[in-house]
């Protein structure tokens, strides 16, 4: 193209600007390539694959080597504090720099606890000791002497180390693979204190406020389900936590226990809403038995593997958080059943984060509250009294005894309940010594801060309020009065708590509030954020859904079909959910003032020409100890043998089974079924432990339609080893197998990165488009029909 009677700079400025156009579109995809390699090159200098290195040797932000363990105000202040007892200081800094030990807890509820820690005594425990790695005799791993029957152990060997040394690749690959299965969690060992202070008992309804990622609500879950012949316990969890992504991390950790008693919330725990349940007919204010009040915190007690802490520290985090954490704390004991236990804990070992929040709740509550003595609940567990005397420093290093000190132009980030009371009655009365605290270098642990409150009865504001609106009575209301409300539910006996009109604050308590008073927190408008949760659609007694179910696995009439639920209002039913009846009533009745990200465990997924068989509906693993009760028909008592061949072959043949096995499915019909091993008590070899598996009977083959990793857990607990050859390519096996072991290979999934065990979840959502509850085997179902 020639530019005729244009100017040269013109020209050459079109020019230039077609040959960048063109030029562009050729280098950005070998610029890509280039960006993608340097990106993996890159990855592998941090992962430690490349020309040697490894984390430790790399670049400052290749890893955390570099960050120096070193907080010259950090020593500073806790020295001044005097939480480390005297001559204990240098010990507690050394432990402080130290790498945190890995500790792993075997889930406690599930029947198949005593056969995962038999073979992990057995086996992995007796392969892994006197090893040498890095120049660091491994140690053999000990039980927590403080958790009950040796279901939680510790060792001396970091997280990089398990994750990194070929000489653990199975040691690393089976804690993955139990992870997944739900039967193992690897937990800081102080994370696992506050659940165990609240003593939870089945029919208890519990609240954690600040749930996320979910270790401590799968504890609460656990306990929940103690007695595994109840299906349905009558209590409930209610995991709450604020940031939207993180409660799909929460969703993650609660699926994998299977529980039908738990729901996950989305919702500011400083203002979380007071919820309502219909008892007889009339509506009554949801109390909670026990609420976790695990609030967020500086972090300081994490310093062991949350590294960058050492460079971020400083006094004013403590400050800005105090306020947040006393206004959650309120709202808890506001929520709390009269009788009812609250265990408030953090992560970091600040006195203002810690007895200072804790003696501004017993200040308020005027005697409704009292910290309990937990002294004798937690045997072998080191811990320090809560201190009754602290100071405030200021991030420029000025200190303060009492609130008189602090010059009003600081009074916006000073406040007064962040110093200890000034009346040594009132401080005597407190029994702030009852508090805990865990120091690392006691017990090489973390440092962590938890105390136990007991409500003895409502809060001074609610038992105020039906005097203030008494008062107000003969007041003629205006067009603009809001109409009177009922007294306050915590007011009257747990058993005839009216509903609670305005669970968000009360204007009238507000407005005649005096200093030194306290009341309820400010009213605030529910916002909804992040992804919008597809509905949650009960079926109804005569839905046409239910029937042919019902007939085909011959359901008990016990069988609550009203706490079967869909995600979709129209169109094909995709998965039916169950939750317990209390849940129901729940989501029933809250609906409109509760976000719910997750309810409910899937019991049956819908097959593609399932109908031609007599049902629609395949029956889901993740549901089947919650359904296994009800059902009364299409069931296959299989043996020990039976299980070795069902989870090693694809489609293995009717003939490949046991002779009763055999003869059992061969009188069955096409379609979905439930495979039954029960333990033999005069065979010690044999698992010890009730297994169902979901599968399905074929023309002339059966199948097992187990999660991958669930197929490792049940294999090992018969004797087979499953593990991953390098680099994740193909699955090997040993041990004693009719057949050669080849399921399908599959990547270990990560190993969680956090305390609680923080994983990456994929899922966006749980409703019928993308639903993070479908287990993966739908696709297989055709597979499994033709043979």
């Amino acid at each position: 193209m020639k530019l005729v009677g244009t100017p040269i700079s013109l020209a050459r400025a079109l020019n230039i600007k077609r040959r960048s156009f063109f030029g562009q579109a050729v280098l950005s995809a070998a610029e890509m390539g280039r960006r993608n390699r340097n990106r993996q090159k890159n990855q592998q200098d941090r992962d430690g694959k490349s020309g040697g290195k490894d984390r430790d040797s790399a670049a400052w932000g290749a890893g955390y080597s570099e960050i120096i363990k070193e907080n010259k105000l950090f020593e500073h202040y806790y020295q001044e504090q005097k939480i480390v007892p005297e001559g204990e200081f240098q010990q507690f800094m050394d432990t402080m720099r130290e790498p945190l030990p890995a500790t792993i807890r075997i889930t406690g509820y599930k029947s198949h606890a005593k056969e995962i820690l038999h073979c992990l005594k057995e086996k992995y425990f007796k392969d892994i000791q006197d090893l040498e790695i890095d120049g660091q005799r491994i140690e053999a791993p000990q039980p927590l002497s403080w958790y009950p029957d040796e279901l939680a152990w510790h060792t001396n060997m970091s997280r990089k180390i398990i994750r990194k040394s070929p000489l653990l690749e199975k040691f690393h690959q089976f804690l993955v693979s139990e992870t997944e299965s739900g039967n193992i969690s690897r937990q800081e060992a102080v994370s696992m204190i506050p659940p165990l202070l609240l003593k939870i008992e089945p029919h208890h309804k519990i609240l954690d406020m600040c749930a996320a990622p979910g270790s401590k609500t799968a504890q609460l879950i656990e306990m929940l389900h103690s007695d595994m012949n109840v299906p349905f316990p009558e209590g409930f969890v209610i995991a709450n936590d604020v940031d939207n992504k993180r409660c799909y991390l929460l969703v993650h950790q609660a699926k994998r226990l299977n529980s039908p008693c738990v729901m996950v919330i989305n919702h500011d725990a400083s203002s979380i809403p007071r919820f309502q349940v219909d008892s007889d007919g009339r509506k009554e204010v949801l109390f909670y038995d026990r609420i976790l009040c695990d609030v967020p915190c500086s972090g300081d007690g994490t310093m062991r593997k949350n590294i960058d802490v050492w460079k971020k520290w400083t006094t004013s985090n403590s400050l800005q958080l105090h306020g947040l954490q006393l206004r959650i704390a309120v709202r808890g004991v506001e929520q709390l059943a009269v009788g009812g236990r609250m265990v408030y804990s953090t992560c970091s070992l600040n006195p203002i984060e810690d007895e200072a929040v804790i003696a501004a709740l017993l200040e308020k509550s005027e005697g409704a509250l009292e910290l309990a003595d937990a002294s004798a609940d937690l045997l072998g567990l080191k811990w320090m009294p809560g201190m009754t005397s602290w100071k405030l420093m200021t991030k420029t290093g000025e200190w303060y005894t009492s609130w008189s000190e602090v010059p009003s132009s600081r009074h916006t980030q000073i406040r007064p309940t962040m110093f200890p009371p000034t009346d040594p009655e009132k401080l005597k009365e407190m029994k702030l010594e009852r508090c805990m605290r865990i120091l690392p270098h006691h017990q090489d642990t973390g440092g962590f801060f938890v105390a136990v409150l007991v409500k003895k009865a409502p809060m001074p504001w609610n038992r105020q309020y039906p005097k203030i609106r008494h008062k107000e009575a003969d007041v003629a209301p205006s067009a603009n009065t809001p109409p009177a409300d009922p007294p306050p539910a915590e007011e009257l006996a747990p058993e005839s708590q009216p509903a609670d009109p305005e669970p968000e604050g009360r204007p009238l308590e507000v407005a005649v509030k005096k200093d030194g008073v306290c009341g309820p927190p400010p009213s605030k408008k529910m916002k909804l954020f992040g992804f919008k949760e597809d509905p949650f659609v009960f079926l109804s007694e005569d839905d046409p859904v239910f029937a042919p179910i019902q007939a085909f696995y011959n359901l008990s009439p016990t069988f609550p079909k009203l706490n079967v639920l869909t995600r979709t209002h129209e169109g094909k039913k995709r998965n039916l959910y169950m939750v317990s009846k209390e849940l129901r009533n729940v989501l029933l009745n809250n609906s409109e003032k509760m976000k719910v990200i997750n309810t409910g465990v899937k019991v049956w997924s819908r097959n593609n020409d399932g109908e031609e068989f007599g049902c629609a509906f395949r029956l889901a693993q993740e549901g089947i100890y919650t359904l296994f009760p009800y059902i009364g028909a299409r069931v296959v008592d299989i043996s020990v043998e039976d299980i070795k061949v069902l989870l090693t072959q694809e489609n293995p043949f009717l003939s490949k089974l046991e002779s009763e096995a055999q003869a059992q499915a061969k009188k069955l019909t096409m379609g979905s079924i439930v495979l039954r091993y029960q333990p033999d008590a005069q065979n010690p070899g044999v698992p010890q432990c009730p297994i169902e598996l979901c599968g399905w009977r074929g023309k002339a083959s059966i199948r097992a339609f187990v999660p991958k990793n669930e197929r490792f857990h049940y294999l090992r607990m018969v004797g087979v080893e499953m593990f991953l050859g390098k680099q994740g390519k193909g699955a090997r096996g040993s041990g004693e197998a009719g057949e050669s072991p080849t399921p399908p290979a599959e990547e270990a999934r990560k190993v969680k990165a956090e305390e609680e065990g923080e994983a990456k979840v994929d899922e966006v959502s749980d409703g019928e488009n993308g639903d993070p509850h479908d287990d993966g085997q739908s696709g297989d179902t055709e597979a499994a029909m033709q043979s």
